[in-house]
């Protein structure tokens, strides 16, 4: 019956967004929508758990699986792989002789040319973060 609930709910959103000015159209923005919906109950279940309810914090921990296990079904680059393509674009804007940051280098990336661009990983969630880490590394 979970698996149930979070399917119906999934196909809701993604009705609802069919709807809006950006409807889900690729692999990777469902998967954006599945980890948001994922935090929300993880969230949810601590709020229970807070309020003493363990009735509910157990229907959504059970969510959270259903969806950690649909979330799991994307594919997406390896991290390792989007590692390496992140280093090779900042060194190679370093040697061009310009200053990298977080919008120069997701322009590089995600560019008509770019390493990144049409692949399937999750700019918010895997890219950005890589981005940050490489910067922040770069700079120490």
């Amino acid at each position: 019956m979970i698996r149930l609930n979070v399917l119906r709910a999934l196909i809701s959103e993604t009705n609802n967004a069919a709807k809006t000015a950006s409807p889900i159209q690729t692999d990777i923005q469902l998967l954006s929508l599945i980890r948001k919906r994922l935090n929300a109950a993880k969230d949810a279940a601590k709020e229970f758990e807070t309020a003493e309810r363990p009735d509910l914090k157990e229907k959504e921990d059970a969510q959270a699986v259903v969806l950690e296990e649909y979330a799991g079904q994307v594919k997406t680059l390896p991290l390792a792989e989007i590692e390496e393509i992140v280093a090779t674009a900042i060194n190679a804007m370093v040697s061009a002789g310009q200053k990298p940051n977080q919008g120069t280098v997701f322009k590089t990336l995600f560019a008509e040319e770019g390493p990144l661009n049409g692949k399937p990983v999750d700019k918010k969630n895997e890219v950005g973060p890589v981005v940050a880490a490489a910067l922040k590394k770069m700079a120490s």
